[in-house]
């Protein structure tokens, strides 16, 4: 306890040395934050690398859910407390002096802060990402090819850690992360990411294989939840926290709990299963027209422009139960739309220009 008291007390002293001489770049680092956001995995990540490869897109998905899992069972064992609510629990400041870390309307996230959801969210994808744009290149073999395999190699990996460094940075700007923290969440998302390098089981499940996965991982989450709580063990301590410490009551948001994320998270694997095994996904991305050029990036801008206004679609959050079920269809509206929707109408629509045509 003296040595995790230790540990946060100089994480607030970088926090305040952030806030304090980066000033000038707090848009900059808002905007990392919202770039390392897991849901943009769902929304940009996905869409544009699934019409590009389905294989890496797949991965993408298996990769980001398991992840978020982890994170939240991780969270659930380390009881981590946040930056912007343990200054003003701790009692190892003397006199009452606690100091002061300014908040933003992104700082108060109500789950347990270690590991760091958007830093493990954020290495985990990129990590996909960088490894698959290398696989292309590694099968080059003349030299002038073996040379530019390593140069995209260096810059590659350099981006990636300039990226992740970055969300880091930000993270603990904001007051929501000790260092400690992001940076457990860096290397487990990698880990995680490197495990799914070494499971192709992934590109051939079945619908009933994606249902069990999500019935496996809720069980286990849940009851996992309930036996702790049978201990009088409450593994939502941190909601009531941020809701007492929070500077601005309306930056609470439900969506930010665990279960929420939990529930996200299935929906979108269980959309992606559903799409991957429907009769449209095989009718289009198997089809004639998988294979054009033209037929790939009008699904990439079509799936992202549909998916932008799912952004609009606001969900209710006056009754807990009713926002799980509607937020994990939503979830699982986003992927079916890319994977399914979107594809069909597009393969039906170059059909239909091609018979007008001809």
């Amino acid at each position: 306890s003296i040595k995790m008291d230790l540990l946060h007390s100089n994480g607030v002293l970088i926090i305040q040395h952030l806030q304090r001489d980066y000033r000038a770049y707090q848009d900059f680092l808002n905007f990392m934050s919202h770039v390392g956001d897991p849901r943009n995995i769902f929304s940009i990540y996905f869409p544009l690398w699934f019409q590009l490869n389905q294989v890496v897109g797949t991965k993408m998905i298996w990769v980001a859910v398991i992840g978020d899992w982890f994170n939240l069972i991780f969270k659930w064992i380390l009881f981590g407390h946040r930056p912007y609510w343990w200054v003003q629990e701790t009692m190892i400041y003397p006199n009452q002096s606690s100091p002061c870390l300014e908040q933003f309307p992104i700082t108060c996230e109500t789950g347990p802060g270690s590991p760091s959801g958007h830093a493990m969210g954020s290495s985990c994808v990129w990590y996909v990402m960088v490894t698959a744009a290398l696989s292309y290149t590694v099968r080059w073999k003349d030299k002038l090819a073996v040379t530019l395999h390593r140069l995209t190699w260096s810059f590659l990996w350099s981006m990636f850690w300039i990226i992740q460094i970055s969300v880091c940075i930000s993270r603990v700007f904001i007051a929501t992360h000790f260092p400690h923290q992001v940076i457990l969440g860096v290397f487990a998302g990698i880990l995680v990411a490197e495990a799914f390098e070494h499971t192709p089981a992934i590109q051939t499940a079945s619908l009933r294989m994606y249902i069990k996965t999500n019935l496996f991982l809720f069980i286990f989450a849940l009851g996992f939840y309930l036996s702790l709580k049978l201990l009088d063990i409450d593994l939502l301590w941190s909601v009531p926290k941020a809701k007492k410490w929070c500077a601005n009551p309306d930056w609470i948001n439900i969506d930010t709990t665990p279960f929420a994320g939990l529930v996200r998270n299935l929906g979108a694997l269980f959309g992606l299963g559903l799409g991957i095994n429907s009769e449209m996904f095989i009718t289009s991305c198997k089809g004639e027209n998988s294979c054009k050029i033209s037929f790939r990036i009008l699904c990439v801008a079509a799936s992202l422009a549909t998916l932008q206004l799912y952004n609009f679609v606001k969900i209710p959050t006056h009754t807990e139960y009713l926002f799980y079920i509607l937020s994990f269809c939503k979830s699982a509206a986003m992927p079916l739309t890319v994977v399914a929707l979107v594809p069909y109408c597009v393969h039906s629509l170059m059909r239909t220009t091609e018979k007008k045509l001809n």
